[in-house]
């Protein structure tokens, strides 16, 4: 892995107030999600479909670290609650880790209410957590004791009570599995360097032992499942890999195993967590999110996330070609917090009248998110997500070829013809004042012919155009993808143009509908006051100094006028400031009246 630039090293300061990684941090960061960069997918595989058609799943984060709930010792601990015991976080000691487990009595699990929430919610399979890297299994493990079985009051195997409730509802059933990381076992990536006899061992005791004869138990003891989910595989040889991977497959054939394997051995591509893409992303992958901000539970998040920023987060992440797995953090007691299930319920009740916009849909033909919404593609249908309604009833889609036999708007099952007409290369919808849902209204447009969209980038005529760093040309400076943590665990990702010069400059070749005036402004993140320059193609441009955060957000830089419509260029350069933490995000257009 490359090291970072001094920009980039300055800009995480920035952004996270606290002195960057270690350089040894920044790796084991890096490869926790592994290197899936030689993965193959094969979406006309038949064991493929729960994972390629269903595209919504709900992820479970549950073990001992739930009943700590991020406190430990009086202080509370902000960020993903499952590393608590983590030298990073808490620092818990082995044996008094392991003693909580006599404190861990989930009284008020049930297995068949968790169940029916993921289904009411839409989701077509539950992964779980088996073992995470604290090493506490919660299944009954006959390899090691210390698990929800023998270590803990509870004394049930709640995986039993699950698989058995997802097969009753119709709907699959999978295990996370921690394979490289386990703190409190001998040899185990993070863990013990002796047994408790003091023989000292590596990590071929720790896979042989206890490893590999637990993917063994979890994959031949719960009947048939979906799916093995491995996770941070770090810098495990791939001989190891390659084993488990082999067991996996004379166990379970049906079952997918995720990207995080490790070497290239999964059969999808995950991204990094809570990482919606900008751009579609071809092949089988997915995307992992929570609904509030730790996978585990942590007494203190209360950030849910709504029903609409679920079904948007959701809609996207299809319309980028991926499927979206939800994570949920059950309580102490084993229930899933209230708050959860009212947004997964509410957002599964909109699903439920629009199964079409994610079930076996395809990815947008345009590449990205729309300034109004999103797309998503039903055989020879469009459905326009419509996330912002028109206040003047106007909907523009850019590039589409197509002549359109006719456009729906959907409402609770019943049709409403629109009108549609060509304006040059945009196709205009005519939608009523009102809009028909309080959550995200959905046009279906039946076209004729093959799709054809021209994937260029277009300035909307009604709407505010955000033009994010993934589509520029850069000269004399780098675009790139960074990532950072907010609170610890908690991932953003965005993509930037940084080590600006004089000489530097971003370009975005767009398609104006509407000639005149646009409000121009600018997102980035550095230090000091800084002067930009924004300028076309026809010699009009915008420059202005504005003050600068180390947190991104959007600046105010001016009008911009594009005399005509038509295909333009915008350009962007640094005049004047402070380069070496200049960061720029986006660029926004809004048409100004």
């Amino acid at each position: 892995m490359k090291k970072m630039n001094l920009p980039n090293i300055l800009l995480l300061i920035l952004l996270i107030g606290v002195s960057p990684l270690s350089a040894q941090e920044e790796q084991e960061m890096d490869e926790m999600w592994g290197n899936q960069e030689n993965i193959k997918t094969d979406s006309n595989s038949s064991k493929t479909a729960l994972f390629d058609d269903g595209n919504y799943s709900m992820f479970i984060h549950w073990g001992i670290y739930s009943n700590i709930a991020n406190k430990w010792k009086g202080k509370t601990y902000y960020g993903i609650s499952e590393w608590i015991k983590n030298p990073r976080r808490a620092d818990i000691p082995v044996e008094e880790y392991m003693a909580e487990a006599k404190l861990f009595d989930p009284v008020n699990f049930d297995a068949k209410a968790i169940v029916k929430l993921a289904k009411d919610a839409g989701m077509k399979y539950i992964v779980i957590t088996s073992k995470h890297h604290d090493g506490f299994a919660m299944y009954d493990s006959k390899v090691n004791d210390f698990n929800i079985v023998d270590a803990s009051p509870f004394g049930r195997d709640p995986m039993k009570e699950l698989a058995k409730a997802c097969k009753e509802e119709g709907i699959g059933f999978g295990f996370y599995y921690s394979h490289n990381q386990d703190w409190t076992f001998p040899g185990g990536n993070g863990g013990p360097k002796t047994t408790a006899a003091g023989k000292e061992v590596d990590f071929d005791y720790y896979f042989k032992e206890k490893c590999l004869p637990q993917v063994e138990e979890i994959t031949t003891q719960y009947g048939d499942i979906a799916m093995v989910w491995f996770d941070t595989p770090g810098n495990m040889e791939k001989k190891y890999v390659e084993e488990l991977v082999d067991v996996v497959y004379k166990n379970q054939p049906n079952a997918m195993i995720s990207g995080r394997a490790g070497h290239g051995l999964g059969d999808y591509k995950s991204l990094g967590d809570m990482n919606i893409p900008t751009k579609n992303i071809a092949g089988l992958w997915e995307t992992v999110d929570v609904t509030n901000d730790s996978w585990g539970y942590a007494w203190y998040d209360q950030n849910w996330k709504s029903s609409k920023e679920i079904l948007m987060r959701t809609l996207s992440t299809v319309a980028r070609g991926g499927t979206y797995m939800l994570n949920v953090g059950p309580k102490p007691d084993g229930s899933i917090p209230v708050e959860a299930q009212h947004a997964l319920k509410t957002s599964g009740d909109w699903i439920d009248r629009y199964p079409q916009a994610i079930y076996k849909a395809g990815p947008s033909p345009w590449g990205r998110k729309l300034p109004w919404g999103d797309v998503t593609v039903t055989r020879n249908k469009l459905n326009l997500l419509i996330y912002d309604w028109p206040l003047d009833g106007e909907l523009f889609l850019p590039g589409l070829t197509n002549d359109i036999t006719v456009a729906n708007l959907l409402i609770n099952g019943q049709k409403q013809e629109v009108g549609t007409n060509k304006v040059d290369n945009w196709t205009k919808i005519m939608l009523p004042a009102r809009r028909p849902e309080k959550l995200i209204s959905v046009v279906e447009i039946t076209i004729e012919g093959p799709l054809k969209v021209d994937q260029y980038l277009s300035v909307d005529p009604v709407y505010e155009t955000v033009l994010p760093m993934d589509f520029a040309k850069a000269k004399n400076c780098k675009i790139d993808h960074i990532k950072w943590m907010e609170k610890f665990g908690e991932w953003k990702h965005i993509t930037q143009a940084q080590d600006w010069t004089l000489a530097s400059e971003v370009s975005f070749e767009v398609e104006v509908m509407k000639a005149g005036n646009y409000q121009v402004d600018l997102n980035y993140a550095g230090s000091g006051r800084m002067v930009w320059r924004v300028a076309t193609d026809e010699k009009n441009r915008v420059q202005n100094e504005q003050n600068s955060s180390a947190i991104y957000q959007f600046h105010q830089m001016g009008l911009l006028k594009f005399e005509k419509p038509g295909k333009h260029t915008i350009t962007i350069s640094f005049i004047e400031g402070e380069m070496e933490t200049t960061s720029l995000k986006a660029v926004r257009l809004t048409p100004w009246n």
